[in-house]
């Protein structure tokens, strides 16, 4: 892309807040992006081929309430992208990430975070500091259980599609705010999903198709008319 079209683009990002520049191969964060620190509150930079964000950079976008990188190639995030903390949605499909920064739970105002096909071997920890979460899609990764953490998750939506989970920790059950929980298409045997998760939580749609077991032994469970209690309660919200 030559330097007027660049050019342009960031002269009308200064108006609108907004950058966007997708499907354009970049293989670089937009280092001219540095004279409109103050100005955005939106980038999109998904579809290129860019390998690493500039930490000296990133965290200075201080206003920034969106930042969707889908399908790079990064493998690794800085921990500057912490500072962003009026960060609301991140969209960071189909990149090679193995893990997030330590000071991930940092991002306060986050609310959709979108990891899917990904790297990631295990549900990152830091994601239960976050109080304002509501969606978290974790789907297409390698992660292989859900562990006792998880019971601090305030999300409402917690998508695990297309993993390689056979275990989960019945303290799912306490999340606070879970109502939509997403396993398809994961290794899970019946005898592994906590009864709790039927009877005693605030799951009001559970998807596990596509495990070990037929769906219709699921309805033979103890608790599963609890279950279609909530389910029935609430369908119409998710019609």
């Amino acid at each position: 892309m030559g330097n007027s079209a660049l050019r342009a683009h960031l002269e009308t990002a200064q108006k609108t807040g907004v950058f966007q520049l997708k499907d354009r191969g970049l293989t670089e964060f937009p280092e001219d992006l540095q004279r409109l620190t103050s100005n955005l509150r939106t980038i999109d930079l998904s579809n290129n081929k860019i390998e690493h964000l500039p930490p000296a950079l990133i965290g200075k976008f201080t206003l920034l309430k969106s930042l969707s990188l889908n399908h790079n190639r990064l493998t690794v995030l800085p921990e500057e992208l912490c500072k962003l903390k009026k960060l609301e949605t991140l969209h960071l499909n189909n990149n090679y990430l193995t893990q997030l920064p330590a000071a991930f739970g940092q991002l306060s105002a986050l609310k959709t975070l979108n990891l899917s096909g990904n790297k990631l071997r295990a549900i990152p920890p830091q994601l239960c500091s976050l109080r304002h979460l509501d969606v978290v899609d974790l789907s297409k990764n390698q992660i292989q259980s859900v562990p006792d953490t998880i019971g601090d998750l305030q999300a409402i939506e917690l998508n695990l599609n297309q993993n390689q989970i056979s275990q989960i920790s019945p303290q799912i059950s306490h999340c606070p705010r879970l109502k939509v929980l997403r396993m398809e298409e994961n290794c899970l045997e019946l005898n592994m999903l906590p009864r709790s998760i039927l009877s005693n939580s605030q799951i009001a749609l559970l998807a596990v198709e596509g495990n070990l077991f037929e769906i219709k032994k699921l309805r033979e469970l103890e608790g599963y008319e609890k279950y279609m209690e909530r389910f029935t309660a609430t369908k119409k919200k998710f019609a």
